[in-house]
């Protein structure tokens, strides 16, 4: 990486020096949409689907008709190009496929002119290829659900007409290209010149960034454990907006799993703006819940007023929004009120024309996710930044996971209309007879069920339909009926790409209650993802670069076999800048957290919590495996030490409660807080100096074993053959490392760690924590485990 006080030499990849080019969705979307914004329960089809249509409406032409014919044309320096979906020049015929549900009258007015508008395009395009004077375009609309294509819409137009309607698109969108262009040239001249925020970098840090700043140079991927205190979000972003120059990045995706992380990148993103890079464009993206102004109403222009004529403001609000400040959540929400529009759909507007965009995982690593989409739509050169990526299998695997669940399956045709009778009452009895064909309470399937996914192929096909035509009734969509309607299309889509070497099957039954029926039984079946490197690898090819970066990736082997890290990936491990001195790390051997003796483990857990209080009095954290286990020792300490002040976590906290356990950590203070080991205290806070000194681990952070895990244990198994590491052993000892992770958070910070389980003593164990740490041996009482002091000193020798 440059140094961070000198500016790398010319580029010579500039966007200045760039011509302008757009692909023709992507200016008739800009130009050519009008009107509403109208996003009514139409469950549009898959890319699959949209394929598939494509392929039927081709089939049926005759000898003389092309699909997927490129083309382009320009105007006034701009550069547009597309596919037209079908094209017969002896006929003077271009076509334009849309694969639909539902009725095709009811489709908004907007949405038609928009479809219109990109067959015209290609219309003047082939005029122009072909010099002729008048050409037909069309409309040919495909019913994915029941194949069918309905009468094609044809206008005859002379290509004086679709001339003009071109250049006016054009013209529309090169008063803005001409203005992102500036912005480009601008903010790169900014990033060229960008000095490190605060003139030194921190031990560590600098080794981080310069490598992150080679992977972006390179083109591979990186994936970097760096601990914490050495300042890895400035470490990362820095380097890669010093990349963006050199490597004609277009974008940057700041993703993180947890809202206190997406907090963290804005901050040093708009730190970064403040002291250099002025003309940086940052946007924050938040769940739709949590952006929408009316949550009572649904969105579309007979509901809610912020629909009603949104794309007619959007294009004042767009411009208002490039030319302010960091689009937080908050100022999305604010240039949103101005215009009277959707902050939501706002926000998914100003991610297009971002450099930096921040928000979840999901927006890039979903199922659906609309940053890769776009990536690939607008051919964007981007470069990903996956904060805490050690949380990155976890939430792929529940991406790619479904699950359908008998009860919420009752619900949903309880609330169903008269029409829906039929195709829930089939689905109804294919459900019963697959829980009755499997007598045990859990079981593996080879495959997902057939006969149920055919039925819930119809049903969904139905309800989307019903739904589509607007027959709803006066009091809206039944919520379980969509709740459910939208689980059971993720399941089938998974279905669609189901294979056993990266996901499962299971069925779990159980005597149905009261009120269901005698003899009936309740059956969940769930599609579960065991490894998601299939999905993910797509998604790393899609980059410049990704890089990951956590305090806890290790080992290597395990995440590059999970998430599908490319073969290329580089791996840095960052040395701590702590010193052992500033951490005693206790083991405690002579109590076992096991669930068979945890009963015997909660006084001697209490004496260590108590001996270590009354040597150093402040502000602890102490975690455990389960809330009951958590209640069974809160309990104790508060009753046979009253005077060590205690607050516990509860089940299903809000933001409200977290943030008020939190704030019980005052600096000075002193008091326990006690906690789930993996739950909303164990990783992402923020507690320096003495707000927090020391933490109790009451739990080696292993997955509870049942039969998921040990299905899941055996599949990881046969595929890795290291199938207890992979389930259980690696994902807790990460837990176990990141909790204690939140003792020392400054350079200054001093603490202790009490690691409470005879398990902690194993070889294999020690090697999975950080090798800074140095361990002590204490015993909760008299050494009785068959561990003596002085075998205990060999043991932590010969770590």
């Amino acid at each position: 990486m440059p140094e961070a006080t000198e500016a790398p030499a010319a580029l010579s990849h500039s966007a200045a020096e760039r011509p302008w080019v757009a692909a023709v969705r992507t200016l008739c979307e800009f130009a050519a949409r009008r009107g509403d914004l109208d996003a009514r329960f139409t469950p549009s089809p898959t890319a699959e689907q949209g394929m598939a249509g494509h392929r039927s409406v081709a089939q049926s032409r005759g000898p003389g008709y092309q699909a997927e014919v490129s083309l382009q044309g320009m105007h006034r320096g701009l550069t547009v190009r597309g596919r037209a979906d079908g094209v017969d020049v002896s006929r003077q015929w271009v076509e334009e496929v849309k694969t639909y549900r539902g009725a095709l009258d009811r489709m908004p007015a907007n949405q038609r002119e928009l479809h219109w508008a990109q067959a015209k395009v290609y219309g003047w395009l082939l005029c122009q290829l072909h010099q002729a004077t008048e050409w037909n375009v069309a409309l040919v609309y495909f019913h994915a659900d029941r194949q069918e294509q309905a009468p094609p819409l044809v206008q005859r137009l002379t290509a004086a007409e679709l001339q003009a309607f071109f250049e006016g698109l054009c013209d529309q969108y090169l008063s803005w290209a001409q203005q992102e262009s500036a912005h480009r040239s601008t903010r790169d001249i900014c990033l060229t010149a960008l000095k490190f925020v605060h003139g030194e970098f921190r031990p560590g840090q600098r080794t981080l960034a310069e490598a992150v700043f080679r992977a972006a140079r390179r083109g591979h991927c990186l994936a970097a454990q760096a601990p914490t205190g050495i300042g890895k979000t400035l470490g990362t972003v820095f380097p890669l907006l010093k990349a963006m120059p050199e490597q004609a990045l277009d974008k940057i995706f700041f993703l993180s799993a947890k809202g206190p992380g997406r907090q963290v990148g804005m901050q040093a993103l708009q730190t970064l703006r403040a002291s250099g890079a002025c003309r940086l464009r940052i946007v924050e993206l938040v769940a739709r819940d949590k952006a929408c102004v009316h949550p009572d109403k649904e969105c579309h222009p007979d509901s809610c007023p912020l629909a009603r004529g949104f794309y007619d403001r959007l294009p004042a609000a767009r411009s208002d929004a490039v030319d302010g400040p960091p689009l937080s959540q908050q100022a999305l929400q604010e240039v949103a009120e101005r215009h009277a529009i959707c902050p939501y759909y706002l926000g998914q507007e100003m991610a297009r024309w971002a450099d930096v965009a921040v928000g979840d995982y999901n927006h890039f690593f979903d199922v659906s996710a609309s940053w890769h989409a776009s990536t690939l739509i607008h051919g964007w050169r981007v470069a990903v930044l996956v904060d805490e990526a050690h949380n990155l299998l976890d939430r792929a695997r529940s991406c790619y996971s479904a699950e359908l669940d008998w009860q919420a399956f009752a619900a949903a045709r309880d609330s169903a209309p008269p029409t829906l009778k039929k195709p829930l009452d089939r689905v109804a009895r294919a459900w019963q007879a697959l829980a009755r064909s499997h007598a045990e309470p859990y079981q593996l399937v080879d495959a997902p069920p057939t006969r149920l996914g055919q039925v819930l192929t119809e049903a969904t096909q139905a309800i989307g339909e019903w739904m589509a035509e607007g027959e709803q009734g006066p009091h809206g969509l039944p919520t379980a009926l969509v709740e459910f309607h939208w689980s059971a299309l993720h399941y089938l889509r998974l279905c669609e790409s189901f294979d056993a070497s990266h996901s499962m099957v299971d069925v779990s039954t159980r005597p149905a209650g009261r009120g269901h029926g005698r003899g009936r039984v309740e059956a969940r079946v769930s599609l579960r993802n065991v490894t998601p490197a299939e999905f993910l690898a797509p998604r790393f090819a899609a980059t410049r670069t990704t890089v990951l970066f956590s305090a806890t990736l290790a080992p290597e082997q395990f995440y590059a076999d999970t998430l599908g890290l490319p073969v290329d990936t580089a791996w840095v491990d960052i040395q701590s800048s702590f010193s052992s001195d500033q951490l005693a790390v206790h083991v405690v051997p002579d109590v076992s957290t096991r669930f068979a003796r945890r009963a015997d483990s909660v006084a001697p857990i209490c004496r260590v919590i108590a001996d270590q209080w009354a040597t150093a009095p402040g502000n602890y954290l102490a975690f455990f495996s389960s809330f009951d286990y958590l209640e069974q020792v809160a309990s104790a300490i508060e009753a046979r030490h009253p005077d060590i002040p205690c607050w516990r976590q509860r089940r299903h906290m809000d933001e409200t409660a977290r943030q008020a356990f939190l704030d019980r950590f005052v600096p000075q203070g002193q008091g326990i807080g006690f906690a789930v080991l993996g739950g909303a205290f164990a990783e992402g806070i923020d507690l320096p100096g003495s707000r927090l000194i020391g933490a109790f681990i009451a739990t080696l952070g292993l997955p509870q074993v049942n039969p998921v895990n040990e299905a899941l244990r055996e599949r990881l198994q046969q595929r890795f053959g290291a199938g207890f590491e992979y389930a259980y052993l690696y994902p807790g000892l990460r837990k176990v490392v990141q909790a204690a992770g939140r003792v020392l958070r400054t350079p200054s910070d001093r603490g202790s760690v009490h690691l409470i389980d005879e398990r902690f003593r194993r070889i294999d164990v020690r090697r999975l924590l950080p090798a800074w740490w140095r361990l002590q041996m204490q015993f909760a009482s008299t050494p009785n485990a068959g561990c003596e002091p002085a075998e205990a000193a060999t043991i932590i020798a010969g770590r």
